[in-house]
């Protein structure tokens, strides 16, 4: 017998036999799931059947999503439309309230020529009431007897009569204006109420009631400062002033401005004192 032989190994117990078990094991697993998973292979073939099954619900979300578009696309469309209608709407307002505005203007232009025409028209009537007024007259009387009545008193203005005779002729040469009441335009009874203002006397503004503003004087008894008519007593439609030497100062008309001329010039039919 050896020496050794009752002498026990210091080397550790060898492990082989559990690790190739495990191998073994772990191989025969892996060969028993290789085999199922072989075994089950034909049977796989189902689930492309469970997605073929899934995939109306694809297809159904899809068509909503679709439907969601083509309603938001429409409303679009409509907000679009609208507003098209909007703008149509404000281009033909402002169109027709041009159109009113203009039509507004050219009936206040219209209008506005109409009231001149108008305004002439009397004027013109005015003056033809005048010369028609003058001609009977001068048919009825005689212009030449008339003229020899007048007094051709060349006596001198005094007083207050003086400085009316005075502010009367510094008017000559003086454009005539319908309704003008000075300085440097008037019509025929302006006049006369600013020359008898000079001196502190107020008189009516209109020809009718100047002719009555004083004591009537037949016209073979003139004095300076007499206020002359023509027409009647309290309708006339023409005043002037007279100022001696058989003379009168008056805003005629339009065409000749303040005047002084001879009374054979336009007869008056009367005469008032006021001073």
């Amino acid at each position: 017998m050896s020496h050794t032989a009752h002498i026990r190994s210091h080397r550790k117990p060898r492990r082989n036999a559990p690790k190739t078990a495990l191998r073994t094991g772990v191989a025969g697993g892996v060969l028993s799931t290789i085999a199922v998973a072989g075994a089950a292979g034909p049977a796989q073939a189902e689930p492309a059947a469970s997605q073929t099954i899934e995939m109306p619900t694809l297809t159904s979300g899809l068509s909503t999503a679709v439907a969601a578009s083509a309603q938001a696309t429409q409303q679009v469309a409509q907000d679009l439309q609208m507003q098209a209608q909007e703008d149509a709407a404000a281009t033909t307002a402002a169109k027709a309230a041009k159109k009113a505005k203009a039509e507004a203007v050219r009936k206040a232009e219209a209008r506005k020529k109409a009231e001149a025409a108008a305004k002439a028209k009397a004027e013109a009537a005015e003056r033809a009431s005048r010369t028609a007024e003058r001609t009977t007259l001068s048919a009825s009387s005689g212009s030449a007897a008339v003229a020899a009545s007048f007094s051709t008193s060349s006596s001198s203005a005094t007083g207050s009569a003086a400085s009316v005779v005075a502010f009367a002729q510094a008017q000559v040469g003086d454009a005539y204006v319908s309704g003008g009441t000075g300085p440097n335009s008037w019509d025929c009874s302006g006049l006369v109420q600013a020359a008898f203002r000079s001196v502190g006397v107020d008189l009516p503004r209109v020809s009718q009631a100047q002719s009555t503003a004083g004591t009537q004087v037949s016209l073979s008894n003139l004095q300076p400062g007499d206020i002359l008519y023509w027409g009647g007593a309290g309708s006339a439609y023409h005043v002037g002033i007279y100022v001696g030497d058989g003379q009168f100062v008056g805003a005629q008309n339009s065409s000749t401005g303040v005047v002084q001329r001879p009374l054979s010039y336009d007869p008056p039919s009367g005469a008032v004192r006021v001073l």
